[in-house]
């Protein structure tokens, strides 16, 4: 299993040291970043990660940092803020922009370490998300130009009958063509055929 970055950015030199520090003594892979400039002028090539900035940073803030990492990787990069006490609603406006989680100052290296669970156990998830698509990709590409016309069709809920009339074939050779996308797409029932479908949007 691949080992997932934790990227922490803080402007604070002692701060960003013990945290790196802290979290190699955990078994995880860290690395530290003098402020947001820093990270995005060396920008980690790892699809998956998580982060953890500081707010308040000079240069780029923590809130540009978040919406920058956001708009690049969405929720394949999971964010935690570490913020004063006076930062609360700010934190929570982010929380509610997509922020995994926040962090008050001063905090508690096991209360970091318990946060940062939470946000490789999200991460792990997206992973896991990613190698299912991924799956289901591969199989769709198996499938001919009119089995996938098949599949198109029987998860939008169109019957055998009504795809029959829809590609002007037998309702006989919608079951034909209906078993190969089954067999091809490793479908045990229907519901499982609409959930791979799912799966891509």
């Amino acid at each position: 299993m691949m080992t997932t970055s934790v990227f922490v950015i803080e402007d604070d030199f002692a701060v960003r040291d013990s945290l790196v520090t802290l979290l190699r003594a955990e078994g995880l892979r860290a690395r530290g970043f003098a402020s947001g400039v820093d990270f995005f002028d060396n920008l980690p090539a790892d699809k998956i990660a998580c982060v953890v900035t500081d707010l308040h940073m000079p240069g780029m803030d923590g809130t540009e940092v978040v919406k920058r990492i956001k708009a690049l990787y969405g929720e394949s990069w999971p964010i935690i803020v570490i913020t004063g006490h006076g930062d609360i609603s700010l934190a929570v406006d982010l929380m509610k922009a997509g922020v995994t989680d926040f962090i008050e100052k001063p905090f508690e290296p096991h209360r970091l370490i318990e946060t940062l669970k939470g946000c490789l156990s999200r991460v792990h998830q997206v992973r896991a998300d990613i190698d299912k698509r991924a799956v289901i990709e591969h199989r769709l590409a198996q499938l001919t130009v009119r089995e996938r016309q098949v599949f198109d069709q029987l998860v939008e809920g169109l019957s055998n009958k009504e795809i029959a009339a829809s590609l002007t074939i037998s309702p006989r050779t919608v079951e034909i063509f209906r078993a190969k996308v089954m067999s091809k797409m490793e479908a045990p029932n229907l519901s499982a055929l609409v959930r791979m479908s799912l799966g891509l949007s």
